[in-house]
């Protein structure tokens, strides 16, 4: 059975390798939030490769099914979330839904969609967490609904301080598949980036909002 070490390794190899990851540490992307990042991830191009897609799928699957074995329903986060968690409720024979970032402003006025119902034991999944505001606000959406969040699985973290006390805060546990330092790590090893970038990479992670 693999490990979880060697589970996060593989998929930040699988991640490089599709170019769901990319790492630039001279020519920096520009987040939403305006931080300047050696790091973008997309793991919604991970959709568009079978071999990755299934990996990650029965890697979500058997992390829900050893975590958090009286779930009884797996929620998305929107939208990026969305599709992971259908590949994991799929695999698991369980319901799915997902959360909104807002209610809707038309129609039935939903922020929960799906057959959603109060006091069901839920897990939600995310592509990736990066300080968890997204995140928590949906585990926030789904407590007032009367949900049971036992907690939440995503394919990637950043591995921010401030994230785990976000969740720390709200009281909800969270597992990630892989991680910052899995992904250097294989960057290296297979020479996406060279070794004399690890302190500059190193150092994004500690201070993201004034890395230079």
């Amino acid at each position: 059975m693999p490990t979880e070490e060697s589970i996060a390794t593989k998929i930040a190899e699988y991640l490089l390798e599709i170019h769901a990851t990319r790492l630039q540490p001279h020519q920096p992307f520009v987040w939403a939030s305006g931080w300047k990042s050696p790091i973008y991830n997309d793991n919604r191009i991970s959709l568009s490769h079978p071999h990755v897609r299934n990996y990650v799928k029965k890697q979500l699957a058997s992390t829900i099914q050893l975590q958090f074995t009286t779930c009884e329903m797996i929620v998305g986060v929107a939208t990026a979330g969305i599709a992971p968690g259908v590949l994991a409720a799929d695999e698991l024979n369980l319901p799915f839904g997902y959360v909104r970032s807002e209610a809707k402003k038309h129609g039935m006025g939903n922020q929960i969609e799906g057959d959603v119902k109060p006091g069901q034991k839920v897990v939600v999944v995310e592509d990736l967490i990066s300080t968890g505001k997204s995140s928590l606000q949906a585990i926030e959406a789904l407590r007032n609904f009367g949900c049971e969040v036992l907690g939440l699985v995503s394919i990637f973290n950043y591995g921010f301080d401030a994230t785990a006390l976000n969740f720390e805060v709200a009281k909800c546990s969270f597992i990630s598949l892989s991680n910052y330092d899995e992904l250097i790590k294989a960057a290296i090893n297979k020479k996406y980036v060279k070794a004399e970038d690890l302190e500059l990479l190193a150092n994004w992670r500690k201070d993201p909002a004034n890395w230079r």
